[in-house]
C-alpha cells in the first residue's frame, strides 16, 4: 500500500521519513539488471556477459557519476530533515543536501571551473511522496520518488535515472526497511 496521505499513524510524513534505512534486496530491483536493460534498449550491449555476473558490475563510473552510484547501489541510507533541509547520508560519508522550499540553483559560466562541478538536487512534496530531482555533474538527471509503506517502516524509492551517456533511462525501484540499530 503506497502512502497517499501526508501522515503515517498520525505522524507527519516529513518526520516519518527520517531515520536509518537498510536495503531490502528481495523487494528491490537488481541495479545491474536495470542498467543492462537500459543499455540494451538504447542499442548497446550488456557487457557483463553470461559468465561475468559479478555483483555491482556497473558501479564505479567516473567521479561525475557518483550520485548515480550512491542512489542505485548503496545499501544503507540515513535521512535527516529540518524544514526545509534534507540530508541524505550514504556510504563513505557521501552526503546530499537539498531543500523543499523551492529555492533554485544559482550558477554562472565559471562555476564549473571554480567549484569543480557539483551535483544539485531539489525536492518538493506531492501528497505523501517526496519527489527529488537531481542534476549530477555529468549533465544527466534523476527523478526519485520516495514513499512510505508498511506503517512507515518501509521506504520505497522509484527512480528514473538518465546519465548523459545513456540513450535510454534506467528505471529502478529500491526498497529499504527502517533500521534503528544502525549507528
Amino acid at each position: 500500500m503506497l502512502l497517499s496521505l501526508p501522515a503515517v499513524e498520525g505522524q507527519d510524513v516529513r518526520q516519518a521519513i527520517t531515520g536509518k534505512w537498510i536495503i531490502n534486496e528481495q523487494l528491490s530491483d537488481d541495479t545491474d539488471d536495470q542498467v543492462a536493460e537500459a543499455l540494451e534498449a538504447g542499442g548497446e550491449r550488456d557487457s557483463r556477459g553470461f559468465f561475468n555476473r559479478k555483483e555491482d558490475f556497473y558501479r564505479g563510473g567516473p567521479p561525475e557519476q557518483e550520485l548515480y552510484d550512491r542512489i542505485s547501489y548503496d545499501d544503507v541510507l540515513s535521512i535527516d530533515y529540518t524544514e526545509p533541509e534534507f540530508r541524505f547520508a550514504y556510504a563513505d560519508d557521501y552526503v546530499r543536501v537539498f531543500h523543499t522550499d523551492g529555492r533554485r540553483r544559482r550558477s554562472t559560466a565559471n562555476d564549473f571551473y571554480t567549484e569543480g562541478g557539483q551535483d544539485w538536487s531539489s525536492a518538493n512534496w506531492e501528497g505523501g511522496a517526496l519527489v527529488v530531482e537531481a542534476r549530477p555533474r555529468d549533465g544527466g538527471f534523476t527523478v526519485e520518488t520516495y514513499t512510505l509503506e508498511a506503517d512507515g517502516n518501509r521506504l520505497r524509492i522509484e527512480m528514473l535515472i538518465q546519465p548523459d551517456t545513456f540513450r535510454e533511462p534506467i528505471n529502478l525501484v529500491r526498497v529499504f526497511d527502517r533500521n534503528n540499530q544502525i549507528p
